[in-house]
């Protein structure tokens, strides 16, 4: 127990910062950007501010439309609102989002944590490639009476057209050539899938801004189209996020301005090894934390350099962390006294540098939004890295592509032989030297490459449910308690679109384990010689040689066809197997 309770000291935007030995550091970093007019260059769109290229100026200017999207949707709130009146009208009882990354993450957010209005329509957000959870969606609910979202800015990313391909023909073997009325598709103008939804007469096409990066996009159609189609209140959500932008406004001064404070502490602690930014939330709030992974790792890890964003991980006591991390306390201030206030009061007495974030209620998250769109641009700048591309994500996507061309012409996947099988685990890697004996002898080997500031990251090709996160929990606690280090947790595909960029563009930190498993039923995707399985497993793959190409250190095992005892014996190996530093 601490020995004086936790209070956050108030900041402007409900912001606190008990940042310790690094204070001084955050207070000359924020003097330097009020002495290079930070905050009016900004909103001023200068790209200079990121990158002296002129090649990548053009993008940047390209890309910071997200400043001023809450006052431009504000225009389209009855465009929603008649939206929502219109389907109820045609009698449609549910939505399903599909998308990926920038596309989903927010309307996944948005349904976890504002509850559905009263008049909305249960939302269902689809991101995976995994059959079963496919094939769970289509049973949920009749498709005659669902109402499908197609969500891609460039459309031509792989997931969602290969969802909207396999529902489409499912809706046409019910209701033929007007299959198209139950389709809305959300991307930018001019895009392949605009074409095709024109032509396949969808209910609606949303043109989205061109000038807007997916993982900026929260506030525009992308999350408010089917955040008025569950019943949120757009309007308020948007009047939350203006009262922020308003609060980081040109003229606001530098320490006054919570976007410009937070991503300064971002910035300057990450450049003094804090780079680990470990998110704790109050229950209601923490599905916030799966958009901060893909705004936070997707714009600042390149270069060898970036914030690993921590969600989901158990907070634990002072001792179970080492030097790297910088604590972000979402905390819920409906209540008088939240449950993590006292391991807040732990880790800020013991030196752990911390962030406190009050966020009274759900509509919160519009201005959680801009907050953190703006300190993310911030800390990019101070870290001299440019937040709004990705230069690591296409290459596992073409791997995949590649291997997928492979399937189409001979029929089945590469083929890649295990170096170790103990039933039911099979271990894939490359480099032992001298060869192991035992699955557990070999993760006791890899396992011993890790150094302080390390972090363990477990991508899990895995069906995402109840029991699996339970076991990739406990997992997570017996490397942490062991390594001391940080634990992430992706699900495949969706933190390709995540953290999959700070994996191969960021600092050579990552020690990786991919989990995979076999699947009982598929799910054949229509026009393709293959079903989701194979495609699931090819994005494995493809990004399994994406890392070793990088020369990251990664260990693939294969679970078998019960994940649920391939994990428990895992976990039970890892449980003696990790070494402690």
């Amino acid at each position: 127990m601490t020995e004086k309770p936790y209070i956050p000291t108030k900041l402007p935007g409900r912001q606190s910062l008990d940042l310790g030995q690094y204070q001084g550091a955050v207070a000359r970093q924020l003097d330097e950007l009020k002495q290079d007019r930070f905050s009016a260059r900004l909103w001023n769109r200068e790209p200079e501010l990121w990158s002296k290229d002129a090649a990548r100026q053009a993008g940047i200017r390209g890309s910071l439309g997200w400043l001023d999207v809450a006052g431009t949707m504000a225009a389209n709130r009855e465009l929603l609102a008649l939206l929502l009146d219109e389907v109820l009208a045609a009698g449609f009882k549910r939505v399903v989002h599909m998308g990926m990354g920038g596309s989903s993450l927010a309307p996944l957010v948005l349904a976890e944590v504002i509850p559905r209005g009263e008049r909305g329509l249960p939302l269902t957000v689809l991101d995976s490639t995994d059959p079963a959870t496919i094939l769970a969606v289509e049973d949920a609910a009749p498709l005659a009476e669902t109402l499908f979202i197609v969500a891609s800015k460039s459309g031509t990313t792989a997931e969602p057209r290969a969802f909207e391909e396999y529902f489409y023909q499912a809706v046409m073997r019910l209701k033929g050539e007007s299959a198209g009325e139950n389709f809305i598709a959300i991307t930018d103008p001019d895009s392949p899938l605009a074409g095709s939804a024109e032509a396949r007469g969808f209910r609606h096409i949303f043109l989205n801004f061109p000038d807007i990066g997916g993982r900026y996009s929260a506030l525009s159609f992308f999350g408010l189209v089917p955040a008025a189609l569950a019943g949120i209140d757009v309007a308020q959500l948007l009047q939350r996020a203006e009262a922020m932008v308003g609060a980081c406004g040109a003229g606001v001064p530098a320490q006054d301005n919570p976007g410009l404070v937070l991503g300064a502490v971002l910035g300057t602690l990450g450049r003094h090894g804090r780079d680990k930014v470990t998110f704790m939330a109050d229950q209601q709030f923490a599905p916030l934390a799966l958009w901060l992974e893909q705004l936070l790792a997707e714009s600042t890890g390149k270069q060898g350099k970036g914030l690993l964003p921590v969600a989901g991980e158990e907070p634990g006591a002072p001792g179970d962390y080492g030097s790297d991390r910088l604590f972000v306390y979402l905390r819920g201030e409906g209540d008088s006294a939240s449950a993590l206030d006292t391991v807040a009061g732990e880790l800020m007495h013991a030196g752990q540098p911390l962030v406190t974030i009050g966020i009274e209620d759900p509509y919160d998250l519009g201005q959680e939004f801009f907050r953190w769109e703006m300190a993310t641009a911030t800390a990019g700048a101070v870290l001299g890295i440019d937040p709004f591309d990705q230069p690591n994500v296409q290459e596992s996507k073409d791997n995949t592509n590649r291997l997928l061309a492979e399937v189409e012409k001979r029929g089945e996947l590469p083929p890649e032989s295990p170096l170790l099988v103990e039933e039911p685990l099979s271990l894939f890697h490359e480099g032992f030297v001298p060869p192991v004996s035992s699955i557990e002898a070999a993760l006791d080997e890899f396992l011993g490459q890790a150094r302080p500031g390390d972090y363990v990251a477990l991508m899990a090709y895995l069906t995402e449910d109840a029991a699996t996160a339970q076991a990739l929990a406990q997992m997570r606690l017996s490397l942490r308690s062991r390594l001391r280090l940080a634990t992430t947790l992706g699900y495949g595909p969706r933190f390709l679109h995540s953290t999959g960029q700070f994996h191969k563009g960021g600092p050579d930190t990552g020690i990786f384990l991919q989990l995979t498993g076999d699947d009982a039923r598929d799910a054949l995707i229509p026009g393709k010689g293959y079903g989701f399985s194979t495609f699931r497993r090819a994005q494995a793959q493809g990004d399994l040689e994406a890392l070793r190409r990088h020369g990251r250190r990664v260990l693939r095992i294969h679970l078998g066809r019960d994940a649920g005892k391939g994990l428990a014996r895992l976990e039970n190996i890892l449980r003696t197997a990790t070494p402690e530093f």
